[in-house]
C-alpha cells in the first residue's frame, strides 16, 4: 500500500512498484488514478489522519507500506501500532533533519549567522535536530526517531529527500525560471554568482529508491538525492534549453541585493550537498534520471498549470513560502542602478 499516492512522489512510486510485480493499493485523499499506472493498480480514498480507516485498509495485513506523507511522532505510532500486520515499510523523510553540529540547520538559515556549515557531502551519520513538533524539520526527526526505535518490529527504510522536483509538485522551484521565460523576461539576477548548490531529488529517483528498498527490507536511513547537484545557474541554463530561449544572467557577488532580486529557491550561501554512497552500497541504487533529463516533463506540466491563471492561485504553497519570486519592477530598478 502506498499512502500519499496522488502526489508528486507517490505517482512514480506506485508505477515503479507495480511494474516491479507488486500488487499495489494506491491510497490518497482524492482516490484518483494516474494515467501512467498499470490497470491492475487499485486506487482508493484515504484520510491519512483517520486511524480506523488506515487499519481497515491494511486489513489482515500487507507485505509493504510506503508512506510518502508521514509526519511527526503520531504518524510513526500509527504505523508501529499496525506492525503485526505490516511486513516492512519505506517512509519518505527529508534532508532538513540535519544540523551542522553546532545547532544550525534548515530552521536557522534565515537568521543572522544561522546558515549551517555542513560537510560536503553530508553523510547519514551527520547529527540531526532534536525531535519535536515545533517545525517541519523537528517533526520529521520525531518521525524518524519513533520508526527507528521500532525497527525490530517494523523494519523501515527512511529516505531523506532533498529539493524534490517533477510534475505535480506543490512547491515547483523550477517555476522561478519557467515563468520568467513565459513572461518574456530575458534578463535575470542570481546571487552568490549563481554557484549555489542545493541538492535536488527527482521524484522518479526517489521512486527507484523506494522500489529497491521494498525488495530489501531493513531498518535504515538513506539520503535520497540526484546523482549530481546542479548549481542554480546550471538549472537556469537547463530550463532555457528545454524552452528554447536565450537569456542573460547578471551574477551578483554574495547575497541577493534584496529578497525580491536575485534570491531563487536554490540560492544558498554555502553548499548543501548529500552523499549517496550508502544507497549505492546497501540497495545497489543507480539513478534512473539526471536533473536535465527530468526537466522536459516538469517544464511542460508547469507551462500548462500556469496557463490562464495567476501563479499564486496555481501554487499557493510556493507563493506562501516564496512570496517575492516575481517582483519584476524591483529587478528592473536594479538593472537601472
Amino acid at each position: 500500500m502506498v499512502i500519499g499516492a496522488g502526489g508528486q512522489t507517490g505517482r512514480p512510486a506506485v508505477e515503479a512498484l507495480a511494474r516491479d510485480g507488486w500488487e499495489v493499493t494506491a491510497a490518497s485523499r482524492g482516490g484518483a488514478r494516474d494515467e501512467g499506472w498499470p490497470g491492475e493498480v487499485r486506487a482508493v480514498r484515504l484520510d491519512r489522519e483517520d486511524d480506523a480507516a488506515l487499519g481497515s485498509l491494511i486489513g489482515d495485513g500487507c507485505d509493504l507500506v510506503v508512506d510518502i506523507v508521514a509526519y511527526g511522532a503520531r504518524h510513526a505510532r500509527q504505523l508501529t501500532g499496525l506492525a503485526d500486520r505490516i511486513g516492512s515499510a519505506v517512509v519518505v523523510s527529508t534532508v532538513s533533519v540535519y544540523e551542522d553540529g553546532t545547532g544550525r540547520g534548515f530552521d536557522t538559515m534565515s537568521e543572522p549567522g544561522g546558515f549551517p556549515q555542513y560537510p560536503v557531502p553530508v553523510t547519514e551519520d551527520q547529527p540531526t535536530v532534536p525531535p519535536g513538533d515545533a517545525t517541519y524539520s523537528t517533526g520529521k526527526a520525531a518521525l524518524e526517531r519513533e520508526l527507528l526505535a521500532a525497527g525490530d518490529r517494523l523494519p523501515t527504510t527512511l529516505l531523506r529527500a532533498g529539493a524534490i522536483h517533477g510534475p505535480h509538485s506543490p512547491l515547483p522551484r523550477e517555476l522561478y525560471f519557467v515563468k520568467r521565460n513565459l513572461d518574456g523576461r530575458r534578463r535575470r539576477v542570481l546571487a552568490h554568482r549563481g554557484e549555489s548548490r542545493f541538492h535536488t531529488s527527482a521524484a522518479r529517483n526517489i521512486a527507484e529508491l523506494i522500489r529497491l528498498a521494498a525488495a530489501r527490507p531493513g531498518s535504515r536511513v538513506l539520503n535520497a538525492c540526484d546523482p549530481q547537484p546542479p548549481t542554480v545557474a546550471e538549472i537556469g541554463t537547463a530550463v532555457d534549453a528545454v524552452m528554447g530561449v536565450e537569456t542573460e544572467t547578471v551574477l551578483v557577488d554574495g547575497a541577493a541585493p534584496s529578497p525580491s532580486v536575485g534570491s531563487s529557491p536554490w540560492s544558498v550561501e554555502l553548499p548543501v550537498v548529500f552523499d549517496m554512497t550508502a544507497a549505492e552500497r546497501e540497495l545497489g541504487y543507480r539513478p534512473v534520471v539526471s536533473y536535465a533529463e527530468s526537466l522536459p516533463e516538469t517544464v511542460d506540466w508547469l507551462t500548462r498549470r500556469v496557463s490562464g491563471q495567476d501563479w499564486q492561485d496555481a501554487f499557493p504553497t510556493l507563493a506562501r513560502i516564496y512570496p517575492d519570486l516575481f517582483d519584476y519592477a524591483a529587478e528592473d530598478a536594479s538593472f537601472g542602478a
